[in-house]
């Protein structure tokens, strides 16, 4: 399944230098706003050790990860919404991606210009938020309006819609994101229709600069308050460097660890943030391996087995008949699937399966 996260954040966050650890890929990231004039698209890896142990157990010729797609989406500012710096064009792209990846500066830096004036970071995020909340409600303002007629009729669905717009409308002009929202599995349907920016999962990055002035590092209250609004509001968040993680994106294996080593970056920020991408998504992946490939697949969490096949093929729901599964930890621990099929720990399983994360399948169709 294709799956795709937009990062957005104020000029000069380190929005696209991050991009760039994060992909391997050159875009500009230049000390100025707006430097970012299209988007920039990088399919990556979805990091997996599994995936290597698998490939010697069944001495597969290629390995194929999970992906994720991030977008680089050029800074925003105040007005984005009604056309300052550039616009709604770039929150029609933002639209079009799985979920939001949102980056905040927490060091200083007098050489590096902040748009604001200032770091920040909650302040930041209010500002990006709330351009958020005020495209969305333009959004719910139109479809309110060429729903009245349908309203006015009595149809059931426009009045339900109706009633949850409102709500909406209310959720928006508290400064509070669409996703705070619940909805039953028959709202949900009519939710959908609207796109809305703000219906998606948010993911905070903090963007920290070694040898800098960190506001974590620091205790300083501006990062107490961040933190308390993320636990106020369950609100997901990574913390990376960005610069460390471009400087070592060139680098692989032992080496780049060493590197790391050396520049006193000891969390892998980059695989760190893909990984909570994915589980922002509510992904897991199961695995297959065989001598031509080991591969991982992307699924929603609780699907069960024929639905997981359509990861494969389509037709693997309609035609599905029965799967053989390991789990990788018992596979792993047999070292072939002879012997986990001689310890019986390789079992059959019907429709009703939910698939688990690691889970090592082959279908039967």
């Amino acid at each position: 399944m294709s799956l795709s996260v937009a990062i957005v954040g104020l000029p000069n966050v380190g929005k696209s230098t991050l991009f760039n650890a994060i992909t391997k890929k050159s875009v500009p990231a230049e000390n100025y706003p707006f430097c970012t004039i299209d988007p920039s698209v990088g399919v990556v890896a979805v990091p997996d050790e599994r995936l290597d142990v698998l490939s010697k157990i069944s001495n597969a010729r290629k390995i194929i990860p999970a992906i994720v797609e991030f977008v680089d989406i050029a800074g925003l500012v105040k007005g984005a919404s009604s056309g300052e710096g550039l616009g709604n064009a770039f929150l029609s792209h933002i639209r079009e991606t799985d979920a939001i990846a949102e980056v905040v500066r927490i060091y200083e830096n007098a050489d590096l210009i902040h748009v604001e004036g200032n770091v920040d970071p909650l302040r930041d995020i209010e500002i990006i938020n709330m351009e958020l909340i005020l495209a969305d409600m333009q959004t719910v303002e139109k479809r309110s309006q060429t729903i009245g007629r349908d309203v006015k009729r009595g149809d059931k669905d426009a009045i339900k819609l109706q009633e949850i717009l409102d709500t909406m409308k209310k959720t928006f002009d508290e400064g509070r994101l669409a996703n705070t929202l619940s909805f039953n599995e028959e709202e949900m349907k009519l939710v959908r229709d609207l796109h809305l920016i703000t219906m998606k999962p948010f993911l905070y990055v903090l963007n920290k600069q070694s040898g800098g002035k960190n506001l974590d590092e620091m205790n300083d209250d501006r990062f107490q308050k961040l933190i308390a609004y993320f636990k106020e509001n369950n609100f997901k968040y990574v913390v990376v460097d960005a610069k460390i993680e471009d400087e070592l994106k060139d680098f692989e294996g032992a080496e780049k660890e060493e590197m790391r080593k050396e520049l006193n970056a000891q969390d892998n920020g980059v695989d760190n943030l893909i990984k909570a991408g994915y589980d922002l998504l509510g992904l897991e992946t199961f695995l297959t391996t065989g001598e031509i490939e080991t591969r991982a697949w992307t699924i929603k969490k609780n699907s069960t087995a024929p639905v997981a096949g359509q990861a494969i093929h389509t037709d693997f729901k309609d035609k599905f008949i029965r799967a053989e599964i390991v789990s990788y930890d018992d596979l792993v621990k047999c070292g072939s699937f002879a012997e986990a099929k001689a310890k019986g720990v390789l079992r059959t399983e019907g429709k009703e399966y939910i698939v688990k994360d690691g889970d090592v399948i082959e279908f039967k169709v």
